[in-house]
């Protein structure tokens, strides 16, 4: 009977804590993420499929940091950014990110208009009727009503688990490309090596980190509750990254088998799997890229605010009116504008920007990673509360290889090797 009460108030704790980690972690699944990761499959099959478990080790440790930071020091990563290295080093570090991040919204306004159109509804009709539907979420919602909203959304990406299953793939190769390296000729390759930066840059993306400490602080997570939080961003990470595992296989395992390799926006891959693997798995995979993208179109904009926001000494927070956070709430609200009005544009290259957002993320990743490291083992920052040698080789660790990546795909481009 005691047992049992322990693990009820261990429960509670959690529930009460339960949101920040697992939404920051499957908004990380977002139009762009989609895009990315169905193109990971259709065009190199299984062959992207051992970056999976990497990159969950090191997104876990990326965002318990984050998380820990928040619940330690109670202010966001731009006022500590701010406040240890200065307005200048901050204020630059914004304009990249914002810069980053309006990609990353226009890749969503994106999705929202491609699912849309498989269903035969015109981008000029679902895009501002979504980004209206974004604007009175947040700008009317309080943190509460509005994370409950999130954590439904975060829900549906099952769909794309399902979808993964209906494609019939090959359990075998798909699991032995998960646990072995590919082969040498794949890092000659030019086009494996971008993806994987941007495989990289959409799993671990900057704007998370600003968003989950963010996050943690408005939501008033102290100490004490720190270990429920902990496993909150332990199990969005894990979730998150095994939906992306899935959609992976679902496109290798149709797409690519098929010889379709090139998508064009994540559209297409819901598109050409209808003949493939049959109608359900068309509708979860059309339905899952709208949620992502409706789901993600909130949150990115809302993550850019509270960066700059903090960074600028701003007033900022969905518990705040409008009144009380005006250039939070103006800057969001543009964010959506120009994200919503640049997909209405005809003609305009927009899987070009999506692909080069998240491969700007993982150039900008170790940046902010840099920063990160120095703020969380900071004595007089964190106290008692610094990184563990351990947490320490793997965050760093991540940092080095995006960086060598990085320079590679950058010499690949300019050589044309």
């Amino acid at each position: 009977m005691k047992l049992w009460k322990v693990w009820r108030v261990r429960l509670l704790l959690f529930l009460a804590v339960l949101g920040p980690g697992f939404i920051t972690a499957n908004v990380d699944n977002d139009s762009g993420g989609i895009l990315t990761y169905s193109q990971a499959g259709a065009q190199f099959g299984y062959t992207l499929l051992w970056t999976i478990i990497p990159i969950t080790l090191a997104l876990i440790v990326v965002q318990e940091m984050c998380a820990r930071m928040g619940v330690v020091t109670g202010k966001g990563l731009s006022d500590l950014i701010r406040e240890e290295f200065g307005l200048r080093m901050t204020f630059v570090m914004m304009i990249l990110l914002v810069i980053v991040n309006y990609g990353n919204v226009v890749a969503e306004f994106s999705g929202i208009a491609g699912s849309m159109q498989l269903f035969h509804v015109s981008k000029y009709l679902s895009v501002p009727i979504c980004a209206a539907i974004v604007w009175l979420l947040v700008v009317k919602g309080d943190y509460k009503s509005v994370e409950k909203v999130f954590l439904v959304a975060s829900v549906f990406y099952i769909a794309y688990i399902v979808a993964g299953v209906l494609s019939q793939p090959n359990w075998h190769e798909a699991m032995r490309a998960t646990v072995t390296l590919p082969s040498r000729s794949a890092w000659k390759n030019k086009d494996y090596v971008y993806l994987l930066i941007g495989v990289i840059g959409t799993t671990i993306a900057p704007w998370m980190q600003f968003y989950l400490q963010s996050s943690v602080v408005e939501k008033g997570i102290t100490i004490r509750q720190y270990k429920a939080s902990r496993l909150d961003v332990i199990i969005g990470c894990l979730f998150t990254d095994l939906v992306a595992w899935f959609i992976i296989v679902a496109c290798a395992a149709t797409l690519y088998v098929h010889g379709m390799r090139d998508i064009a926006v994540p559209s297409d891959a819901a598109g050409a799997m209808k003949p493939l693997a049959g109608d359900f798995a068309f509708i979860l995979f059309a339905a899952g890229l709208f949620n992502a993208s409706v789901f993600a179109a909130s949150i990115l904009p809302l993550s850019t605010a509270y960066t700059v926001c903090e960074g600028m000494g701003f007033e900022s927070g969905l518990d705040k009116g409008f009144k009380e956070a005006p250039f939070f709430y103006w800057f969001f609200t543009l964010l959506i504008a120009l994200g919503a009005g640049v997909v209405l544009i005809p003609s305009f290259p927009l899987v070009k920007i999506v692909i080069l957002s998240q491969v700007l993320n993982g150039i900008l990743l170790p940046v902010i990673m840099i920063f990160m490291l120095k703020l969380i083992n900071n004595t007089e920052l964190m106290g008692a509360h610094t990184n563990s040698r351990w947490f320490n080789w793997v965050a760093w660790a991540t940092a080095g290889i995006v960086i060598v990546l990085s320079l590679v795909a950058m010499w690949n481009q300019v050589t044309g090797g």
